[in-house]
């Protein structure tokens, strides 16, 4: 048995959508593009139906389903960034074209995926309620100000 992955539907914008990802995360590829045979309603004959495809290594699959479904807060992808310069070019690369930022290290891209983009100690840095409290406050997450609070 194949272990679980995502499959992030689109639209139709999968293939842009899959293009954005696949350059923000090093180990990323594309593996196999099914194309339509013009059945479904967001991939016209010949336009990729399904993208397999890899974000750091680990599977995904994107769909051209149609506009039957949107994306929301109840699923999001976390990415653990290694220090601050990391964190910023995941998350300018993400906002790229029309993302939107939340609060707390989220955003959403703008195919309307939600993520989380946060340091990879995080855990560490909420050890206690001044950084939790200094967290909240954030937009995208500032490692520098988590560790200060932290150290009260």
């Amino acid at each position: 048995m194949r272990a679980p992955y995502p499959m992030l539907w689109f639209a139709s914008e999968a293939e842009e959508a899959v293009r954005l990802y696949t350059s923000v995360f090093p180990d990323s590829q594309v593996l196999h593009v099914q194309a339509s045979s013009g059945d479904a309603p967001g991939a016209p004959p010949g336009a990729p139906l399904t993208i397999e495809f890899t974000l750091g290594g680990a599977p995904f699959t994107a769909l051209n389903g149609g506009p039957h479904h949107e994306f929301n807060d109840a699923m999001s992808l976390v990415v653990e960034c290694h220090g601050q310069d990391e964190l910023d070019r995941v998350w300018d690369a993400l906002l790229d074209g029309g993302g939107q930022t939340v609060q707390c290290g989220w955003l959403t891209d703008r195919f309307g995926v939600r993520w989380q983009v946060v340091p990879d100690n995080l855990g560490e840095l909420l050890a206690t309620p001044a950084a939790i409290r200094a967290m909240l406050a954030m937009v995208k997450l500032d490692i520098a100000a988590l560790e200060a609070a932290g150290r009260g």
